[in-house]
């Protein structure tokens, strides 16, 4: 027989018992419960009603008021519609007769008293048939509930005897092929292939058990044929390693050495040990370089280490290597997840970039301080031929000598930009820090551009706040970058327009900002605005620049301590800005 029939016909017993049980507790649960329905409605209420009477008799003098007729008859009225014992009929209606009498006006008192003793004899008439009834239904209830107990008793004992019964062996034509199942599959997470499962029964067991022992011939297969393909990948793995120029380290889960190539063993200086399978921290008390690898110190930014002699450069780069867990578990059958196999380290020379990183800085800066005599040798000669003492010039050679003016301007500015990246780059930043007010290095670059602002008539807003504190700054390099925010602010201004130039103390710095009423900066251009040679697209209006202006301006600012930035919205302008630490 099948599992599925199996589970069906235990399942379905359990359903006719359980419908059983329900069902005769059902029937004697409703007898019980009819029977204090009787009693409590019944007989309850006729006590009651007698109750009501008799406290009307007993409150009121003789002759009843008219209040007192009323609720008397009105709890009469109901004892007459709820009649339920034998005799309790005829003392209704003796017990309205009496009321009667005591209703009559013209009745003498003494009328009227032996009409209240025959009234009062009638409700006890009744009160006495309910008390009756009560004791008699009462026991009967209790009969019932006695028969009920014992019944349900025996029918819950039979109960739990099936179900116990039921309980201890049903499970076991489940369980004990599932596991014979779970024990073989332990077996095979051992790598025992040889493993074999049987079951004399002809159901879904047997299928899975004739399913699993075909699984288990075929991985016993593939374990023969492909263990000497991984032995010959791992050695080709291995040799790939030694012959990288880069320096690689790989560490096993335990903190030891899995694997480190010649490279790496030269580098670290331990070419005459046997490194594979000692333990991280047993190598790392003697060897400070291979400490500050493995705990993670350099892979920010290149360091550099003597080799042979010679400065070489290398950038620290790290891989985690997670493998399937093929660990026994013994909780689970199968276990389906990943762990970490511990972590490569590979060094990479970049001693060959640097080099030539360096060299392209010295030669800009070379090249740089050559320009700048003959250029301004040219910015001079222009404004020469300018002046009218040399000789008088025409319209045209006028714009000639203002284009020649203008270009030597604008190449002697890159050139110092060019140095300034040189000294960035080189990482010689030369800064001299002095205590500042931030009015002198504001009044010094607005002065600085003053004369461009007014002959385009725009109006340069000064804005600052009072009692600002001094500030810890290079004067000339801050007051350099704001006359490039403000260049860059009146470049982009419409003309007659206004720029703002704002100091306000936020918390223990001070911020220095720029604002113009420009077209402003689209957002795709913005985070890349402080770029080297970065430059937003023109339209061809503005003369555009060298791109290093901001990207230095950044460096410097970064260099004193403090950060840069930009807010700008198209068609509403830009607003540059860069903080410095506030000085006591």
């Amino acid at each position: 027989m099948k599992v599925k029939n199996k589970l069906r016909l235990g399942f379905g017993f359990l359903f006719i018992v359980v419908i059983f049980f329900g069902t005769i507790s059902m029937f004697y649960i409703n007898q019980i419960s009819n029977s204090a329905k009787v009693i409590l409605k019944d007989n309850y209420e006729s006590l009651n009603y007698v109750s009501e009477m008799r406290t009307v008799l007993d409150e009121e003098t003789l002759p009843l008021s008219d209040a007192g007729v009323s609720y008397f008859n009105q709890q009469l009225v109901k004892e007459e519609h709820n009649i339920t014992e034998v005799g309790e009929l005829d003392a209704a209606k003796g017990l309205r007769a009496s009321f009667t009498q005591l209703q009559n006006r013209s009745a003498t008192i003494t009328q009227l008293i032996d009409a209240e003793k025959v009234t009062r004899r009638f409700l006890r008439t009744v009160e006495t048939l309910n008390m009756k009834a009560i004791v008699r239904k009462n026991e009967k209830a209790h009969a019932s509930v006695e028969e009920a107990t014992i019944f349900l008793g025996l029918a819950g004992t039979f109960t739990f005897l099936v179900l116990f019964s039921f309980s201890v062996n049903f499970p076991n034509i489940i369980s004990e092929p599932l596991n014979t199942l779970l024990t073989g599959i332990r077996e095979i997470s051992q790598k025992n292939y040889g493993q074999r499962i049987h079951f004399e029964k002809n159901d879904e067991f047997a299928e899975v058990a004739d399913e699993f022992n075909n699984m288990a011939t075929r991985l016993k297969d593939w374990e023969n044929s492909n263990l000497s393909k991984i032995l010959s990948q791992k050695q080709r793995i291995e040799t790939i390693i030694e012959q990288m120029h880069d320096a690689i380290i790989g560490i096993n889960e335990n903190q030891k050495i899995l694997f480190i190539n010649t490279a790496a063993k030269s580098i670290l200086n331990l070419t005459d040990q046997k490194i594979e399978g000692k333990a991280v921290a047993e190598l790392v008390k003697d060897n400070d370089l291979f400490k500050s690898i493995i705990e993670e110190k350099n892979v920010a930014k290149p360091f550099k280490i003597v080799v042979n002699g010679k400065d070489s450069h290398f950038q620290l780069e790290t891989r985690e290597i997670t493998v399937p867990n093929l660990a026994p578990n013994d909780s689970a059958p199968v276990n389906i997840a990943s762990k970490s196999a511990g972590k490569v380290f590979i060094l990479r020379n970049i001693t060959e970039f640097k080099e030539r990183d360096e060299a392209k800085s010295n030669f800009i800066a070379t090249i740089s301080h050559e320009l700048k005599t003959p250029i301004s040798a040219i910015k001079m000669s222009s404004k020469l031929l300018a002046d009218n003492r040399v000789g008088t010039l025409n319209k045209e050679q006028e714009q000639l000598v203002e284009h020649i003016t203008g270009d030597a301007e604008r190449l002697l500015k890159i050139t110092y930009e060019l140095l300034d990246l040189s000294q960035v780059e080189t990482g010689n930043i030369q800064l001299n820090f002095v205590k500042t007010e931030p009015s002198q290095i504001i009044d010094y670059a607005v002065k600085a551009i003053k004369f461009e602002a007014d002959q385009k008539g725009v109006i340069i807003e000064q804005r600052l706040d009072t009692n600002i504190p001094n500030v810890q700054a290079d004067v000339e390099k801050t007051a350099w970058i704001m006359i490039n925010f403000l260049s860059n602010a009146l470049r982009y201004s419409p003309t007659k327009s206004k720029i703002v130039v704002n100091a306000e103390r936020k918390g223990d710095m001070v911020e220095f900002s720029v604002k113009d009423y420009g077209k402003g900066i689209e957002t795709q251009y913005q985070e890349r605005l402080f770029d080297r040679y970065f430059q937003v697209p023109t339209d061809g209006q503005n003369k555009s620049g060298s791109g290093l202006g901001l990207a230095i301006s950044k460096e410097f600012i970064t260099a004193q301590g403090g950060q840069i930035g930009l807010e700008s919205e198209v068609g509403a302008g830009s607003r540059f800005y860069f903080d410095l630490p506030v000085v006591g």
